[in-house]
């Protein structure tokens, strides 16, 4: 098999199928340079029963959401604790597996085709120093981005910045992850809330994060933290360390699985971004899995990330806050003051019952909720002017 890219999905494959051992794996990551992303942070919530414990760097088994009125709702989702796993461990743990197994590799190269030829694809790179190099497999698997997204009837940006900063004085609670922070300023048209990690007493990861159209200047990015850090949080003297920026997509767009008869696509080319919340290590860790086991019980197709019925139900929800039906900071906070903390973790993961959501839905904004619905009926799916897909943190 060949993998490329070497992201969080193509990692996670390569990790996954090299585990079970149902086949020998190529991974093709771009040389250093401008084409390699820099150090990210990957965060999601588990059981701990993944395997990835030796690679998870912080935890928190509180949750905590402010609402724009500035009241707290703090929540305990056991058997749930949120993780964060940095690129750069994640990578070593993946190399390292892959140095060990048999007929494992990592390429450092830049994939420039993939293609489908008779018994399988290939994939034409280009390696240091400009030489050319083919390689061919039974199945090559994609997680570059696509060159442009698919047609849409809603589409928007979680795009955000943030700082590893260090205080001067003890400020956060190494034990509480504040998810959404509404008590920021809000854009005329979609939500914003900042976004706190804690990593020690007098260290975090603080981020400015917005749901709307189109990513803001670094200089409004910067301006907004400085607002959020100092006016909201109150924390006085800071240094920042290290910052990181991104933006996902947020939309009900179909993103083909495959690309050719042995070309598939992976991670958010392959649609493993959740619609509603832009959260996506956690989908790609399942579709990983799910490829390996597919491939070892003799199958050959690459299982859907997600479950049509909560691709619809994001559909909704996207356009809603879209056309602003519903009040985007009042809709999520109030999912969390209303639903067990436990079971709606489980919903924005995709994996509750069909009697489960029907009772989540009846917490949410009713006829806003039913009248979108029946737009979207008749809405047609439109190209985007410009593409718009990036990596993720989350």
């Amino acid at each position: 098999m060949v993998v490329v890219g070497g992201g969080a999905a193509g990692l996670s494959l390569a990790h996954r199928l090299t585990e079970t051992g149902v086949a020998t794996v190529t991974v093709i990551e771009p040389p250093d340079g401008p084409l390699r992303p820099a150090e990210r942070t990957w965060c999601y919530w588990d059981t701990g029963v993944d395997g990835l414990d030796e690679v998870v760097s912080a935890s928190w088994s509180v949750l905590r959401v402010h609402g724009a009125d500035g009241r707290p709702v703090t929540v305990e989702p056991v058997p749930f604790t949120y993780r964060m796993v940095r690129s750069t461990d994640f990578e070593r743990l993946v190399h390292g597996r892959l140095a060990r197994s048999d007929g494992g590799r990592v390429l450092r190269a830049t994939a420039e085709s993939v293609r489908d030829v008779p018994g399988g694809a290939e994939v034409r790179c280009t390696l240091p120093g400009d030489w050319s190099l083919t390689l061919r497999a039974r199945r090559v698997f994609d997680s570059r981005p696509l060159p442009v997204l698919p047609p849409a009837r809603t589409r928007l940006l979680q795009h955000f910045r943030g700082w590893f900063l260090r205080t001067g004085t003890d400020r956060f609670d190494p034990a509480i992850a504040d998810l959404m922070d509404f008590r920021v300023p809000q854009p005329a048209h979609g939500l914003a809330f900042g976004y706190v990690l804690p990593l020690a007493p007098d260290r975090a990861l603080v981020e400015y994060t917005e749901f709307s159209g189109k990513a803001l200047p670094t200089e409004a990015y910067e301006g907004a933290l400085g607002h959020y850090c100092h006016d909201v949080l109150g924390l006085g003297a800071l240094t920042v360390e290290r910052t990181e920026q991104g933006a996902i997509p947020m939309t009900d767009a179909r993103f083909p699985r495959r690309a050719g008869a042995a070309v598939f696509r992976i991670g958010t080319a392959g649609g493993a971004t959740r619609p509603s919340t832009g959260y996506t290590f956690a989908a790609v860790q399942r579709q990983s899995g799910a490829i390996a086991a597919a491939l070892r019980d003799g199958h050959g197709t690459v299982p859907a990330p997600h479950r049509r019925r909560a691709l619809a139900m994001d559909a909704v929800l996207l356009r809603a806050l879209d056309t602003g039906r519903i009040d985007g900071p009042d809709f999520f906070t109030d999912l969390f003051r209303r639903v067990p903390a436990e079971r709606l973790l489980r919903f924005l993961d995709g994996t509750t019952s069909l009697r489960e959501e029907w009772g989540i839905g009846l917490r949410a904004p009713v006829r806003p909720m039913l009248s979108t619905a029946a737009e979207l009926a008749f809405l047609p799916r439109r190209s985007p002017p410009i593409a718009r897909i990036g990596g993720s943190h989350r």
